[in-house]
């Protein structure tokens, strides 16, 4: 059909949210339709997202497992650094003691820029956040790097919390930026982006920490210095790419900018539908200065979103991954591999990680958030159950052992498939812009707690509970999905209205959502008097 756009410009296509007929989308540079490039996907996008991604969430999954092929070698220089200083050998309790701040430190370096990120993407933007954060990654890289060099193992640890505030800010700028510069259509997919890079990082530093790479003696110091190599790309590319229009036209308010922007992220000349419909969510916050968590935590309209946000961040990290890491090396070992050989094997979880993460980045915009998370939680608790048995059972047959290598790469997958990623999209898709740098920080805060409550508690109940101790992460990740199943609502390709609304059911006092219902409704009448056509269809 042929039909005349608000703009007084001749478009052929459909309707559009904003009462302009939008044209159709046409093959071109950077375009879907040009044969290498899927609907939606602009080469902006895709660049933003893969070079955002890997100089941050890559860096995040690679810290947390490059330290576990070197273990060894930096506790002897740990050994040796103590003695050279002090001229006697350090006690095991002590050298207990400072391996386990060098591991768990991280994650208050996590928590720390987790605390620093809300004011830091206010005053810099989502993409100089990003890339003023690669800072951070070079001076621990160099720091850890040169350790052995200076005889400082207090240099490493330094480092591992230098390192950890750059995750903290990168595990919420990024996602916030992704979900600002997507359509609402792939916005799910392009959030996964974070969750598949988390994967590919920590399959890096399993392939890295091989002997015939750097997990030697001599070339484990290269394990951490290599971290300065995402880190430039990312200060090479994303300067090129857009800010956040989104964060342009509400925050800055730069309309030719954040035109520019959605240009050339959405990969089209005619923009107009989509600086309308954030204009129309700035008209609606006109009054509205940007929330502080305190108050965020205050506004009863938001309350059910704020709790569904630290449930699932909190679950996320409580559901038992890292046990599973703690016991790969001992069940792979109980079904006979060899112990040299068992680093090798250990690939295979970090394979599947990546493997599932890819296929919930390709399936989540058909199937949805609500189903891949709750049965991902649910096959969690299925998987754990018959672990726990395997376990306990593992010397009464042959193949039982190679049940529970089969019960970890499940979980492994089930974990990637659902709560691995998707957290991360709901915190961009539950909250306004005014909101959601607060909801971000409320999000990185439960979530580096909670990681550093799994560091700090998990030496115990495993030795409380020995192979029982998966019975409590299946009852966390039961407790998760109920919750989940009463009450997350589907956000796939739902605007941030319809999604307030689907809320605002068991919010007592939705006062935003008044608003921006009267408003949807006042843009729909002021479309029906400017356009016929939506009478035709009715708005």
């Amino acid at each position: 059909e042929q039909g005349v756009g608000g703009a007084g410009c001749l478009h052929v296509g459909w309707l559009c949210s904003c009462g302009h007929v939008s044209s159709i989308p046409q093959p071109g540079p950077g375009r879907a339709g040009g044969g290498f490039l899927p609907l939606d996907w602009s080469v902006s996008l895709v660049v933003a997202s893969f070079s955002g991604a890997f100089g941050s969430s890559f860096l995040y999954g690679y810290n947390l497992s490059v330290v576990n092929a070197p273990s060894m070698f930096i506790k002897k220089f740990y050994n040796e650094t103590w003695e050279r200083r002090y001229n006697h050998t350090m006690e095991e309790e002590t050298l207990t003691i400072l391996w386990t701040i060098t591991v768990s430190i991280f994650a208050i370096g996590g928590l720390v820029g987790a605390l620093i990120v809300t004011p830091a993407v206010k005053f810099f933007g989502r993409k100089f956040t990003l890339l003023l954060n690669n800072v951070f990654a070079v001076v621990a890289a160099l720091l850890m790097a040169f350790s052995p060099l200076a005889g400082s193992f207090e240099m490493l640890i330094i480092g591992r919390f230098v390192m950890g505030i750059d995750a903290g800010i990168s595990l919420s700028a990024l996602p916030m930026y992704l979900s600002e510069i997507s359509p609402k259509e792939i916005r799910g997919s392009l959030g996964q982006i974070t969750a598949i890079f988390i994967c590919v990082g920590v399959f890096a530093g399993q392939v890295l920490g091989l002997p015939e790479i750097f997990g030697k003696e001599s070339m484990w110091p290269y394990l951490f210095g290599i971290i300065i190599v995402p880190s430039v790309i990312q200060v090479v590319i994303l300067p090129f790419l857009p800010e956040s229009p989104r964060y342009l036209l509400l925050e800055k308010h730069d309309t030719k900018a954040a035109e520019k922007a959605f240009q050339a992220f959405f990969g089209k000349s005619d923009v107009t539908c989509e600086i309308e419909d954030v204009l129309a969510e700035s008209r609606v916050q006109r009054n509205v200065q940007m929330a502080t968590i305190l108050q965020l935590l205050r506004n009863r309209s938001v309350r059910w979103q704020i709790i569904t946000i630290v449930i699932t961040m909190a679950c996320y990290q409580l559901c038992g991954l890292n046990a599973i890491w703690f016991y790969t090396n001992s069940i792979f070992g109980g079904a006979g591999v060899d112990q040299a050989t068992i680093p090798y094997i250990t690939l295979s979880t970090g394979g599947t990680e990546i493997v599932a993460a890819v296929f919930s980045g390709l399936v989540i915009e058909r199937l949805g958030r609500r189903p891949l998370l709750i049965g991902g939680f649910g096959l969690m608790v299925a998987f754990f159950v018959v672990l726990t048995v395997s376990m306990t059972l593992q010397n009464r047959a042959g193949w039982i052992p190679y049940l529970s290598i089969f019960c970890i790469l499940a979980i492994i997958a089930s974990f990637c498939i659902g709560p691995g990623g998707i957290p991360f999209v709901l915190t961009g898709e539950f909250f306004q812009q005014s909101q959601r740098p607060a909801a971000f920080m409320i999000a990185g805060i439960v979530n580096w707690l909670s990681n550093f409550a799994v560091g700090l508690l998990f030496p115990y109940i495993q030795k409380g509970l020995q192979t029982y101790c998966f019975l409590v992460f299946a009852v966390v990740c039961a407790a998760g999905a109920t919750y989940l199943f009463i009450v997350l609502p589907e956000t796939k390709n739902k605007t941030l209205l319809e999604i307030n609304q689907a809320f605002a059911k068991r919010n007592k006092v939705p006062v935003e959502v008044r608003e921006m219902d009267q408003f949807s409704a006042e843009r729909k009448s002021s479309r029906v008097s400017t356009n016929p056509e939506w009478a035709l269809f009715g708005a």
